[in-house]
């Protein structure tokens, strides 16, 4: 596993030493009409990019990958897909390292409350209207973790990783939960998700494009939307960042897993 990592059927990996984004590399390709599950891998990004265009330090020792996927579903549902991403990842980062991840909506990681992975969606249409190709973007602090307030990294947290292996981890991962998402619709991924993000009761502020909501975490509804209860009732959020300012975190709630 020095220079490539095995991957699962119908997987199609493309392992770089160095890039600029391996997002902008997983796009030439959708251009180019790459297949499905087609996944671009590099030791390090010279350009990363995170939500909002916002720069991304991406040195070697962590894991960047963009995976092109066309999904044979709507635009609308194609958010959806972060979820599974994401519930993936953090089954893979458990398995490997032992390290108790949580899932914060909509697409971060934390370990112990602080930033570890972010996942990154792009998707396109076709000229009828209907979805091209989604691009999922996920990029895990594993040696190292950037300069920057509330971030991590597996190694700075105690727990000694090999790249190759949680890439080898993730990826069957991923194709299982898509088949079911597939198969049988975001309630399957819906549960998985929730079974390993932030505990129900945890205290957010949630930063809208008109203000921060603060209020309690009462998980996602069956679209994939933040659930928020505050002092005037239940809020469902569909875009936003959120903040938590508790600490109730999976692994503290009995019974837990």
């Amino acid at each position: 596993m020095v220079d490539r990592a095995d991957v699962p059927p119908g997987c199609h990996l493309i392992a770089k030493d160095s890039v600029g984004s391996t997002s902008e590399d997983a796009r030439f390709l959708a251009a180019e009409g790459a297949p499905h599950l087609t996944v671009v891998w590099a030791r390090e990004q010279t350009a990363g990019r995170g939500r909002h265009g916002r720069s991304w330090a991406s040195p070697r020792g962590n894991l960047y990958l963009s995976i092109l996927l066309r999904p044979d579903c709507s635009i609308a549902d194609a958010p959806q897909i972060g979820f599974a991403v994401g519930a993936a990842m953090a089954r893979a980062i458990r398995e490997i390292s032992g390290a108790e991840v949580d899932l914060k909506w909509p697409n971060d990681l934390l370990l112990d409350g602080h930033k570890v992975s972010g996942i990154l969606l792009e998707s396109a249409g076709r000229a009828d209207g209907a979805l091209d190709w989604v691009i999922a973007g996920i990029g895990v602090n594993v040696g190292s973790r950037p300069d920057v307030p509330g971030s991590t990294s597996l190694c700075a947290a105690g727990y000694d990783v090999a790249v190759e292996a949680l890439l080898e981890s993730f990826l069957p991962k991923l194709v299982e939960l898509l088949a079911i998402w597939s198969r049988d619709g975001f309630a399957p991924v819906r549960a998985v998700w929730s079974a390993l993000a932030l505990s129900p009761d945890t205290a957010i502020s949630v930063k809208l494009p008109d203000g921060i909501r603060t209020g309690i975490f009462m998980g996602i509804d069956e679209s994939g939307n933040l659930v928020l209860r505050d002092g005037s009732g239940v809020e469902h959020i569909a875009v936003g960042d959120v903040f938590p300012l508790s600490t109730v975190f999976r692994k503290d709630v009995p019974g837990a897993s």
